[in-house]
């Protein structure tokens, strides 16, 4: 098996793929039991890819001593015999190696010898306070200082440890067909404030060494800004003013993606390499947007995970899933499919994750993880003093080995992508309007805090230039009337790729670069109509004159929404050569009764349990495969799952799931 990564699409053998995973924390187990647990993956599951976290501090957990990926100091650190298990299985597995994994794992799986703490030689990640970040466990109720990623002892103590897994593992396993570096940011910190990192000294010499490369002399800087430096040591972090909080908000985004770029390189591999974010959280939107750059990571590939809610029921976690779904082509490489006590007890349903994992796909995946695959007990204190086995408690194949219910879920789903996963991601999503993300005043609005909305999502806190209020606004009007949207990047879009809307909205302000003005007025004299949410801009860049956007009003809503009745949400992908369309449903917590929706053949009317939902292939005016979920356990919700299209109706023979493939 041989993945490469066009455009967040996994290309499986020359094959675009929607890439179905399964995660199995082989550390966290019986080596005796590794096998049995991989065969069930494959066989219960259906699914051909594993992932896996390697923990640093489980393979070298003393400093001074090499890496142990053989198991020569303790069998479950036999990663090497691990991956050759998954080859001789015909199992492709994408390793993820970290530095920092979270993973529940004690210290984030850093080992202790690499603390601030216990090092003074090593220097610690400041906020803007300059107290040191901390990271909390049951064995460090109060935290442990995290080290500054760009620190040089640290980052030569992360470089040595990506080399060792490049060389020493990777570089003989033929099952391994692609990286993921870090976790959810860095240290699960995608979504924390700009105000949280980085003004270590390693931080902030970074952050002066990109103003050199924005401005190349702080005497340009000082006519740009109003000020007056001396010299780049002089600027302050986050400073005063509309500009420098922008330019502490693109330091962020360049902060990041350098992390991303050194520690992929220390790895050495000509793999492909993903990262995993965790989407925002409602208040720091501002923040997530201004720090994840996608378009600056090179040949990084984006992902994202859940581990925010429970989006049929919470219109929040809705919003936040479908952003980080959309913010850039790429897999969900972390999807709830097993924690329900760590997390929400709906998740002790496989309707929950099998709504996100379509919700994923449907608002622009190109995968979903089942995370874990596989529940598993037996680790020491040593790498998790803090949970108790199984983990999770609640897995498609438990502690045992045995499929449970949700096994036959994730199947369906697997199949079903397996059949026709090249179709779906060949389909081009029915969206005829997008958002245009202005990041400079993402950086602004979060250093200003003119995001302070409430859970609610109502506008409070000061005005002033924003770009998550805007798009969270955007987002509920769509979802209201039912229609898809694309998420654009003002500073990177294309002329082409803004053409296929009929309508781009985007943030109002004081100033906007001066070739975004000039993209946006080219778009509209070609038809398009610029929506703008706040004041027009009237300046570029540098606050020099620059009006060339003239707004239109927003057209009349000609009742497009896919949803005719009950309450759901639906999108439709369209293949642009041939009849066929990929339809999904997904029911909202609450609904009861039938959802009537509009497809290219006439009214479909779905039936499927609470926080449930379907996928249906359409051909040829009929009804082709499909997989409905009619069983919400958690929500006492039993229903006879159907789909009734031209009269034709396909149910299933009682309460319970319908599954027709092939």
């Amino acid at each position: 098996m041989v993945i490469e990564v066009r455009d967040g699409v996994a290309v499986v053998d020359g094959v675009p793929r929607v890439l179905v995973t399964a995660d199995y924390p082989y550390y966290r187990d019986d080596p005796a039991v590794w096998a049995d647990r991989l065969r069930a993956v494959r066989d219960e599951l259906g699914i051909e890819v594993i992932t896996c976290y390697l923990p640093w501090r489980h393979h070298q957990p003393e400093a001074g001593t090499a890496p142990d990926f053989t198991g020569l100091t303790h069998p479950a650190r036999n990663v090497t015999g691990f991956l050759e298990l998954c080859r001789e299985l015909g199992l492709g597995v994408v390793a993820k190696p970290g530095p920092f994994i979270h993973a529940e794992v004690n210290y984030g799986g850093l080992p202790d010898w690499v603390c601030p703490d216990a090092d003074p030689a090593i220097e610690p990640l400041l906020d803007s306070a300059g107290t040191p970040s901390r990271w909390a466990d049951a064995t460090a109720p109060a935290g442990r200082a995290l080290p500054a990623p760009l620190g040089p002892v640290f980052l030569a103590r992360a470089t040595q440890w990506l080399s060792a897994v490049g060389k020493e593992v990777l570089a003989g396993a033929e099952a391994v067909v692609a990286l993921q570096i870090a976790n959810e940011g860095i240290y699960t910190s995608g979504a924390l404030p700009l105000t949280a990192y980085d003004y270590s000294p390693s931080g902030l010499a970074f952050f002066r060494d990109r103003l050199r490369s924005w401005y190349g002399t702080t005497q340009a800087y000082n006519a740009v800004h109003g000020t007056a430096y001396a010299g780049w040591a002089d600027v302050a972090p986050s400073g005063v003013g509309l500009l420098a909080q922008a330019d502490w908000g693109r330091f962020h985004a360049e902060y990041l993606a350098e992390v991303y770029r050194v520690w992929a390189r220390a790895v050495g591999s000509e793999l492909p390499v993903f990262v995993n974010l965790n989407p925002p959280t409602v208040p720091e939107l501002d923040d997530w947007l201004a720090r994840v750059r996608p378009e600056l990571w090179g040949g990084i590939s984006y992902g994202f995970t859940n581990w925010m809610g429970v989006v049929s029921a919470d219109r929040d976690a809705h919003a936040r899933y479908v952003i980080a779904a959309k913010r850039a082509p790429g897999p969900n490489l972390e999807e709830n499919w097993g924690f329900s006590e760590l997390y929400d007890p709906a998740y002790i349903d496989g309707a929950t994750s099998f709504h996100q994992s379509l919700l994923a796909l449907a608002a622009g995946a190109s995968g979903f993880n089942v995370y874990t695959g596989v529940a598993a007990s037996g680790w020491g204190p040593e790498l998790d003093a803090g949970h108790e086995g199984p983990y999770p408690d609640s897995a498609p194949i438990d502690a045992d080995g045995a499929a449970t219910g949700k096994a036959p879920v994730v199947r369906a789903l697997a199949d079903y992508f397996a059949a026709h996963g090249a179709e779906f991601l060949e389909c081009v999503p029915v969206r005829r309007d997008a958002f245009g993300l202005y990041l400079p005043y993402a950086g602004i609005a979060a250093l200003s805090g003119a995001l302070s909305d409430s859970l609610s999502g109502s506008p409070a806190g000061p005005a002033g230039p924003q770009c998550g209020r805007a798009l969270r606004a955007f987002h509920e009007r769509m979802r209201v009337r039912g229609l898809d949207y694309g998420l654009v990047d003002l500073e990177s879009v294309s002329a082409e790729e803004l053409a296929a809307y009929r309508t781009v909205t985007v943030p109002g302000g004081p100033f906007m670069h001066r070739r975004v003005q000039e993209l946006l007025a080219a778009y509209a004299a070609a038809g398009g109509r610029v929506l703008v949410d706040g004041p027009v801009p009237t300046l570029d860049e540098r606050l020099a004159p620059c009006a060339l956007i003239a707004p239109a009003d927003p057209p009349a809503d000609a009742g497009e929404g896919l949803v005719l009745y009950g309450e759901a949400d639906a999108y439709l992908r369209s293949h642009p050569t041939r009849d066929v369309h990929h339809l999904v449903v997904l029911v909202r917590t609450g609904n009861e009764g039938p959802v009537g929706v509009r497809t290219p053949y006439g009214t479909a009317e779905v039936v499927a349990a609470e926080g449930g939902g379907a996928v249906l292939r359409l051909a040829g005016g009929e009804l082709g495969d499909l997989v409905v979920r009619g069983l919400n356990a958690y929500l006492d919700c039993a229903v006879e799952a159907s789909v009734r299209l031209n009269g034709v109706r396909v149910g299933a023979p009682g309460p319970g799931d319908l599954i027709r493939i092939r």
